[in-house]
């Protein structure tokens, strides 16, 4: 059975959050941990919060089993774009330039490696 955790509205960019989603995507989920918990994008944190939620999600859907038996993968992570928070600089001659603060959604999935293999 997959497991699923939600991120809403971290402030940051997509784009940003998207580099580190795309380097644990697929991953074993105890590589992936190691990996973002030493990362030097500031990102790495929350992923690897949400990373923890997801796999004790799992392991209470499973009841138990615990995660380290069941080789547990990042089965699907993708990034979403959130709100946006739309902020005035002063510019100018009287300007003001639109500053503009994104947020971003993040799912993530995993699955334990034999159920993914069968599929």
């Amino acid at each position: 059975m997959e497991a699923v955790a939600k991120l809403n509205n971290y402030p940051t960019g997509p784009r940003k959050m998207r580099l580190l989603a795309d380097v644990i995507r697929g991953m074993e989920v105890e590589k992936a941990l190691s990996i973002l918990e030493h990362h030097p994008q500031h990102n790495g944190v929350p992923l690897a919060k949400l990373l923890k939620s997801a796999i004790n999600n799992w392991e209470q859907k499973n009841e138990g089993q615990s995660a380290a038996d069941a080789s547990l993968i990042v089965k699907t992570i993708f990034v979403d774009g959130g709100r946006t928070l739309r902020r005035m600089r002063p510019a100018p001659q009287g300007r003001g330039y639109r500053i503009r603060k994104r947020s971003n959604h993040v799912t993530l999935v995993v699955d334990s490696k034999t159920n993914n293999q069968s599929k």
